[in-house]
């Protein structure tokens, strides 16, 4: 079986060996053929035999399907280098933490929008028919609207689109309410929250999620990457849509490059991390949350040593002269020297000036992570990464510059020459049933802020230039996402939890948003659905087909039927529908792409032939392309997006919004917790990372029992620990440890490893909540949740981005009663109890 991956996603062995296509049906699941999975499978109803292209964020594949059952996963030809997590996509569709019915909490169920809200979380659930749900549902979306105004209705957090352009759980969500009535919706996300705030004002647009330099131009002209807190071998597993994983060929080359000194890596990340380890380089292991001093005792180095570029600065950026005052001390009496930095940092300052004399001796390359991003201050890490691009003076050239999205979305890949297909509209036209006034209250709100809105409602706050005022949240509904995995402070937010009336979840997995619901609705996976979908992220490879592998498992409904009855409910079924059928929308998708393709010269089958036939189309290949190329060959023809049009070393709208935490130009400011002798590290002395995971994409594949054991430690989540901090506690690898702060505590299992630097710790993000005492504020997750233990706070009154990076703890062995995993598992159900009891008239 090819998930031997000793906790990493793709193996240096296997991108080596080249086993993308010559070993393809080495990645069959045969443990996952166990009783209790093939039990689960015998409730579908198709005979269907044969194998099914289909598609994930993982990459695609073909599964092999005997009498309606899937049984083997094979990754798709075309796909150089599968990651091994295509193994545990088969147990999405069979594992324990199937929703299986549509489900209502018992307490909900005898009290409605009056029950006790303690209650939720203690997984007491009732099953009821499909019609009684929906009629709950549309109930209350009418009795919020009618008493406190679309302000009270939040429906707009999203996670993780699904693969597929029809089937979408947030856009169908969006479009089925916004039908219904208007609601309150979010602004940003968890992923790059404070970045896409504060780049367009310094570089003219958000950069996260863009296309990056050709690599083929960068392997030919680049002296020097600096890899800044980013690790794209370990996340480019994954990808928005269908990953091709052909960007790994070129990591490949430059593990070559670094092998012969053609070219230099440098890795600042105080953990030697899967792409270190890949393409080699040399490390600076920088204290966590002390990357800005060292940024700007790079600068002070350029500026003294005069290595950076005067013509570029002078006509490509503007505010270099209110910057450097601060660089040098004018300002507020501290000169950021390298000896500065060192004692903040831990990197010795004649390392940082070699640093920068290294980064300005060539073309050099900045490659800037997100995690950076997402600690308190984080809008001035992506700021600075920019200004000390503009000091280098190499943005627009071949090779040079900086870049945010490197490690996402096959980033780097030469994009295609092919069409884009547009996915189904969440908005229809059509005006709403309730469309009633916000009284004053915001319309949208900071996402990561949304438990401060549910717990201090009427509170002003500033955000991004503006004040808002945080309304009166009374119901939430969530669809194909899972906000107990990605926000932070997790017993804050359960206390906070008890404010809401009802809380809808849409979900094939009892997530702990699910327990915490009172209302849960079974959806399919995308592997239970047709659907159609691009084949490569910015590489647009080809089309796809994303065909039904099996029949929806027990009474399962997609998004586009859920939406469609509630919607009828209200006489908007034919508005949500378009007056079409979901076949037929997937076709005038691709269709619309066809036509697309006519018009730049790429010929496309008849859908018929598409579908019926081998279900993928290659589209040629694309042009190579330099990042911020047409800004620097004619800056005044073609300006960035920034209030001047040049780069924004200072920016003045961002000085006057007036903010004491992001002011004019990039700043240090001290943690509300920092490690390494940072404030709380002499209670908590432990940094604690809580990055994208190795074997995940968030939460997703958390529920997957067969794979999930491969990187299991003791039964839980593994959390990486440097050894001479285990030493200090008496902790081996193999060890249940406790790992706590003043915000809660977890258990998880030891790996002890150099890997990482002296008091740096990490558990990767999207474990699953697991508490030993449903719904209970402060009780123990058993499993290893980080964010019982990561801080909510805004980044800053810019952006109020979400700080999980800022956050400090200890770990200790941990000697008492050994409880079970309580969070991959459905609820307890309850019987003797009325399912038509009707909770609608309380």
């Amino acid at each position: 079986m090819a998930t031997q991956n000793n906790h990493k996603g793709i193996t240096r062995r296997r991108f080596l060996s080249g086993l993308a296509i010559a070993s393809a049906a080495s990645v069959v699941g045969t443990s996952l053929l166990a009783p209790r999975k093939a039990m689960a499978a015998t409730e579908t109803v198709s005979g269907f035999n044969g194998e099914v292209l289909c598609g994930s964020h993982w990459g695609a594949f073909r599964a092999k399907v005997v009498n309606g059952v899937w049984t083997e996963t094979t990754p798709f030809e075309k796909d150089p280098h599968p990651t091994v997590m295509l193994d545990a996509v088969r147990e999405v569709v069979y594992n324990p933490a199937r929703v299986k019915y549509p489900m209502v909490r018992i307490d909900w169920l005898k009290q409605g929008y009056r029950s006790d809200t303690s209650q939720r979380g203690n997984n007491r659930f009732v099953r009821v028919p499909w019609s009684q749900a929906l009629d709950f549902f549309q109930h209350e979306l009418n009795r919020v609207q009618e008493t406190y105004g679309p302000s009270a209705l939040y429906a707009g957090h999203t996670g993780w689109q699904s693969v597929g352009k029809l089937h979408n759980a947030g856009t169908m969500m969006k479009r089925g309410i916004s039908l219904h009535g208007t609601t309150l919706g979010k602004m940003g996300d968890y992923s790059t929250g404070a970045a896409q705030v504060i780049l367009p004002y310094v570089a003219g647009a958000m950069e996260v999620y863009e296309q990056q330099t050709s690599w083929d131009i960068v392997l030919k002209n680049t002296d020097t990457i600096v890899m800044w807190g980013t690790d794209p071998v370990k996340n480019l597993q994954v990808g928005w849509l269908v990953p091709d994983h052909s960007v790994y060929g070129s990591y490949q080359q430059l593990a070559e490059k670094v092998k012969n000194k053609e070219i230099k890596v440098i890795h600042i990340d105080p953990v030697r991390n899967e792409t270190m380890k890949f393409v080699g380089g040399e490390q600076l292991p920088v204290h966590p949350q002390s990357d800005i001093p060292l940024m700007l005792a790079i600068a002070h180095t350029l500026y003294t040593e005069n290595l950076y570029d005067k013509e570029f600065i002078a006509n490509y950026t503007t505010g270099f002269d209110k910057f450097m005052p601060y660089v040098m001390g004018e300002t507020d009496g501290i000169v950021k020297t390298p000896e500065w930095a060192e004692k903040i940092s831990g990197i010795k300052a004649s390392q940082i000036r070699e640093l920068a004399r290294t980064m300005a001796g060539g073309r050099t390359q900045l490659v800037g992570g997100w995690c950076l991003q997402r600690m308190q201050h984080g809008e001035q890490w992506a700021w600075m990464l920019v200004v000390l691009a503009a000091m280098l003076g190499q943005i627009g050239q071949p090779g040079g510059g900086f870049g945010f999205g490197w490690h996402y979305n096959d980033a780097g890949t030469i994009t295609s020459a092919g069409p884009l297909m547009s996915g189904f509209s969440g908005v229809t036209g059509v005006e709403p049933i309730y469309n009633g006034s916000f009284k004053g209250y915001a319309k949208t709100i900071p996402v990561a802020r949304f438990v401060d809105c549910i717990s201090n409602p009427g509170t002003k706050i500033q955000w991004n230039g503006s004040e808002i005022t945080f309304p009166y949240m009374k119901m939430a509904i969530f669809s194909g996402n899972n906000p107990f995995a990605h926000h932070q402070d997790r017993n804050r937010m359960i206390k906070a939890w008890t404010k809401l009336e009802t809380v809808v979840s849409i979900e094939h997995q009892w997530t702990a948003t699910c327990r915490f619901a009172d209302i849960v609705l079974p959806a399919t996976t995308t592997y239970e659905r047709d659907d159609i979908e691009q084949f490569g992220n910015h590489s647009n490879k080809g089309i796809l087909a994303l065909r039904k592998i099996v029949e929806p498992m027990f009474e399962s409904k997609d998004d586009f039927d859920i939406f469609r009855e509630l919607c009828a409910r209200f006489n908007r079924e034919e508005a949500f529908t378009g007056g079409k059928k979901k076949m037929e929308i997937i076709e005038e998708i691709y269709n619309g792409a066809r036509l697309q393709g006519r018009g730049i010269g790429v010929r496309m089958p008849t859908f018929a032939k598409f579908w019926e036939g081998d279900g993928y189309i290659e589209f040629p290949a694309g042009k190579e392309w330099v990042r911020h190329e047409s800004f620097r060959n004619e800056p005044d023809l073609e300006p960035l997006g920034t209030a001047s049009g040049l780069i924004e070393i200072y920016c003045k709208t961002i000085a006057d919004m007036g903010y004491n935490d992001c002011q004019g130009h990039p700043m240090w400011f001290e943690k509300e917790e920092r490690s390494h002798g940072g404030p709380r590290s002499d209670v908590y002395p432990l940094h604690l990372q809580s990055c994208h995971p190795n074997n995940r994409l968030h939460s997703q594949l958390c529920s997957s029992t067969d794979f999930r054991a491969t990187y299991a430690v003791a039964d839980r989540e593994p959390i990486y620990i440097n050894t001479q901090d285990a030493a200090a506690r008496n902790i081996k690898s193999g060890d249940l440890v406790r790992v706590f702060n003043g915000r809660g505590q977890v258990l998880a299992g030891a790996v002890v490893t150099d890997d990482y630097s002296p008091g740096v710790c990490r558990i990767h993000e999207g474990a699953w909540y697991s508490p030993l005492d449903g719904g209970k504020a402060g009780t123990i997750c058993t499993y290893g949740d980080p964010n019982v233990l990561t801080l909510d706070i805004g980044t800053s009154k810019l952006a109020q981005a979400t700080s999980a990076h800022t956050a400090v703890v200890d770990i200790e062995k941990y000697t008492g009663p050994v409880p079970e995993v309580t969070g991959f598992n459905g609820p307890t159900y309850e019987t003797g109890i009325d399912p038509l009891f009707p909770a609608m008239d309380k």
